[in-house]
Order: C-alpha cells, then sequence, then structure tokens
C-alpha cells in the first residue's frame, strides 16, 4: 500500500496549491473590477481635456511651443535624439506573458539608439537591469496602486528631464487590454504631443467662432499640457493594471483546470492500485486456504 499513500500525498499536495490559485483568481477579479471602476471615473475629464487642446491648436496653428511637434519639425544640432520611454510591468510574475510581452516590445522600441527608462514595476527593473539598459529612475510600489498622484509625480520627473533636453521624445509602453479574453502592447508617444491640423477648405459662409486664450496661448500650454499627459500616464497605469489581473486571473483559471485534470488522472491511479492491492490480498487468501485445503 506504500504506492497509493504517496498518490493520496500527491493528491492532498494538489488540492492545497488549487486553493491558493483559485484564491488569486478571486482576488484579481476583485481588483479588477476596481480598478475598472477607476478609469471609468476619470476618462471623461482626460477625454474633454484633449478635445481641448486639439480645439485650440485649430485655432492656433501657428503656436510654438516645446510641448508641441509640428509635421515639418526636424533636428537641426545634428546630435542623435535620446529617446525616453516609460514602461509599466508588474511587481510580481504568475500573469501568463503579461510581462515579457512589455519587456520584448521596450528592447526592441530603444533598438541600438540612445535610450532612457522609467520603470514602473519591479519585474521590469529586474530586467533592464540585467539587459545593462539605463534606468533613469524607478517608480516603486506604483505598479499596484496606480493613483493620479503617482501619475503627476511620475509626469513631473520625465517633464523636467524633456524641458531641460536631456530626452529628446517620450513614449510609454504598456499592456492595453482589448476585450475580456485578449490584451496588447502599446507604444504610445507622449511628447512631443503630435500635431496634425485638418486638410479642409472650410465654406466662406460658415460662421467662426472665436477663441480667446489669457494670458497667452503658450502659458496656457504649460497648464493644460501636464494636466494632459498626466492624464495619460494614469491612464496607462490603470489599464496595465486591469490588464495584469485579467492575465492573472486567466493563468490562475488554467492552474485550477489543470490542478482538476492532475487530481482526476491521480485518483484513476490510485483506484487502480488500491483495486490491485485487494486483488493481490485476495489472490494470497485464496492461495493460502487452498494450500492448506490440500493438506488435510
Amino acid at each position: 500500500m506504500a504506492g497509493t499513500k504517496e498518490i493520496k500525498n500527491r493528491i492532498s499536495s494538489v488540492r492545497d496549491t488549487k486553493k491558493i490559485t483559485n484564491a488569486m483568481y478571486l482576488i484579481s477579479s476583485t481588483k479588477l473590477k476596481r480598478a475598472r471602476k477607476s478609469m471609468e471615473d476619470i476618462e471623461p475629464f482626460f477625454y474633454g481635456l484633449q478635445n481641448l487642446i486639439m480645439r485650440m491648436m485649430r485655432h492656433f496653428p501657428d503656436i510654438e511651443h516645446p510641448y508641441l511637434k509640428k509635421e515639418s519639425d526636424e533636428r537641426k544640432d545634428g546630435k542623435s535624439k535620446v529617446h525616453g520611454f516609460l514602461v509599466i510591468t508588474a511587481d510580481k510574475g504568475l500573469a501568463g506573458s503579461y510581462n515579457q510581452n512589455v519587456l520584448r516590445a521596450s528592447v526592441m522600441a530603444a533598438g541600438e539608439e540612445a535610450a532612457r527608462f522609467f520603470v514602473v514595476g519591479e519585474v521590469g527593473r529586474r530586467y533592464l537591469e540585467q539587459m545593462k539598459k539605463p534606468i533613469e529612475e524607478h517608480f516603486q510600489y506604483t505598479a499596484q496602486n496606480p493613483t493620479r498622484a503617482r501619475a503627476r509625480q511620475i509626469t513631473a520627473t520625465f517633464l523636467k528631464e524633456y524641458r531641460s533636453g536631456d530626452i529628446d521624445d517620450l513614449s510609454v509602453i504598456f499592456t492595453a487590454m482589448k476585450n475580456s479574453l485578449e490584451s496588447e502592447t502599446r507604444i504610445i508617444k507622449l511628447l512631443p504631443l503630435e500635431v496634425t491640423l485638418p486638410k479642409e477648405n472650410i465654406p466662406a459662409d460658415i460662421v467662426k467662432q472665436d477663441f480667446l486664450m489669457h494670458p497667452s496661448p503658450a502659458e496656457v500650454i504649460d497648464e493644460m499640457v501636464p494636466s494632459y499627459i498626466s492624464g495619460l500616464v494614469y491612464s496607462a497605469l490603470v489599464e496595465s493594471y486591469c490588464a495584469e489581473q485579467n492575465c492573472r486571473m486567466q493563468a490562475m483559471s488554467a492552474a485550477n483546470d489543470s490542478a482538476d485534470e492532475i487530481m482526476q488522472d491521480l485518483r484513476i491511479k490510485y483506484n487502480k492500485e488500491r483495486q490491485g492491492a485487494i486483488t493481490q490480498e485476495i489472490t494470497e487468501v485464496s492461495a493460502g486456504a487452498s494450500v492448506l485445503g490440500s493438506s488435510y
């Protein structure tokens, strides 16, 4: 019966592991619902701010500002550009390919050009350090607790680098949820803002609305763009957090299914071993009874 005892221990071990994976699934489900609610609450404000910036660009197409880039802008000093990347990963694994996809995209986006990384998530920090990539700053305790305050802090950090000329542009690399079953890695350019003016002829009889900005368009941009970029960063943080929990739910669901299959196979094996042991005992008893019967 030694074989059946080992199988029972294995079944017990798999059952205990399933309890852990099932608990992680439920925790991720709760976190996902809370993160989605936060995203829905803040989206209208930032979408309105984005529309206001685009409307302002239509009325002031010739405005010059470091935050803005026109289609004709080119670097004239001949120096190679330094690209900044805000990379958003998780603080831990057990989330399928969530972290690997973001990190692979980060390395490919940087290529061989000069780059600086702003990292959210312990997994990303460890990976980029192993790859000998220059980490400008690591924002700890943000991946598991994305807040608007943290987003403003991150934005202020890389805006300082951008305004000083240490980086020429900045992109955010994160994971977005396409639907409840599928996620995708996205790269969105944050700075400078790409301003593409509509190329359309407005009829002469259309009444144009006056658009006044005080004290000046440049000063308004100074106030609006940081809030807008902060909104994009916060959206990326929450979207990544949602995708992480969704990927972890899928991974834990797959682990639960695998545990059920393993336990089913072990139960079948246990029953076979037990039946074999019983059959052997019956055979031994029958053989012993036959020997005793034949001796009389």
